[in-house]
């Protein structure tokens, strides 16, 4: 099943309630929410507070993507303020091994993110520990990228090694994805998509329709 995760980074932070809510009339399920600290990245997005405070409004799938240095520090955190996936960097965790096994322990959906400078080989020996791996198609830090050709290779590579460890793996591309590339995103081997300004910028229900029937073809 092909899923569409919008990013919350290009929402209206004024009108966020509304947003989302239109999302879910739309047929949304999943929330993408890009949790930032400033030193992993160059950028600072939002913390526990604002995804708690979600969580009071809304019954989707809590996808939580921590682009934070030593997320391990802060598992329980985020399961407790309502994550239902947590996905972490290769590059920020000291015992990736461990990371894992704490998101496990805390009763969520495991995920694996690396950037695009890391070799795609590096998750090859995670592919059965995980629910999800993200393989980013821009720099992460910030919203509005162009999408990097280099990511459908780095998928298609996870999407063989999935059909060899874990066949239920989900594999989800994050950065610069529109409804002009999403077909080619989906045809490497991907089958959650992340967008943000695509969804967000203009009418958001017309836009999540036109993402659908691509997804659903």
């Amino acid at each position: 099943m092909n899923i569409l995760a919008p990013s919350l980074l290009a929402v209206d932070f004024n009108n966020i309630e509304r947003d989302v809510k239109l999302l879910e009339q739309s047929g949304v399920e999943w929330l993408h929410l890009d949790v930032m600290d400033g030193c992993f990245v160059p950028n600072i997005s939002f913390g526990p507070p604002v995804i708690s405070s979600l969580r009071k409004i809304s019954k989707q799938f809590f996808d939580v993507h921590l682009m934070i240095m030593d997320p391990i520090r802060y598992i329980e955190t985020f399961k407790k303020v309502g994550a239902d996936s947590i996905t972490v960097h290769y590059e920020a965790c000291e015992d990736l091994n461990k990371t894992i096994k704490a998101i496990r322990d805390a009763g969520v959906k495991v995920g694996v993110s690396i950037s695009p400078e890391t070799p795609v080989c590096v998750l090859e020996p995670y592919i059965d520990l995980v629910d999800l791996v993200l393989i980013m198609s821009v720099r992460p830090g910030f919203g509005g990228q162009e999408f990097m050709p280099e990511a459908f290779e780095r998928v298609r590579t996870v999407r063989t090694w999935a059909k060899k460890y874990n066949s239920s793996l989900h594999i989800e591309v994050d950065g610069g994805i529109r409804l002009e590339n999403v077909g080619q995103v989906l045809q490497a081997g991907a089958n959650v998509i992340v967008t943000g300004s695509a969804v967000f910028n203009g009418d958001i229900m017309r836009n999540v329709q036109a993402f659908k029937n691509i997804l659903e073809a």
